[in-house]
């Protein structure tokens, strides 16, 4: 599976974002679909999951209220909208996908989000 991510930018804290990743290559029926970051100088952490089929979804407790993942299954993309922003979710976000949550085997480019105080 191929991944391109997009939507990434500037925001002032406390603004909202979209980021997209459209998928291609492969069906994604049985996958994770996934959101991760890597702020500077930080570990790449996990964020938000989503299971293709089920739509059932998780985050890491950072996001949780704040960030929501869904998908659209006609356009086979994956989308993480972003609220209250606060400078520390300042990072390069990544979509992934796998057949395991949280373990992608697939990985698109980085997108650049940036929150300013």
């Amino acid at each position: 599976v191929q991944l391109q991510a997009s939507g990434g930018g500037l925001v002032q804290a406390g603004g909202s974002l979209r980021v997209s990743c459209a998928a291609s290559g492969r069906s994604l029926s049985s996958y994770f679909m996934d959101w991760f970051r890597q702020a500077p100088g930080l570990a790449r952490e996990f964020i938000a999951s989503i299971n293709w089929d089920s739509g059932n979804t998780f985050y890491t407790d950072s996001v949780k209220d704040r960030f929501t993942i869904s998908r659209d299954n006609a356009k086979n993309t994956v989308d993480l909208q972003m609220t209250s922003l606060k400078p520390d979710d300042t990072a390069v976000y990544y979509c992934a996908a796998g057949v395991s949550p949280t373990a992608p085997s697939a990985w698109g480019q980085g997108t650049q989000v940036t929150v300013s105080s």
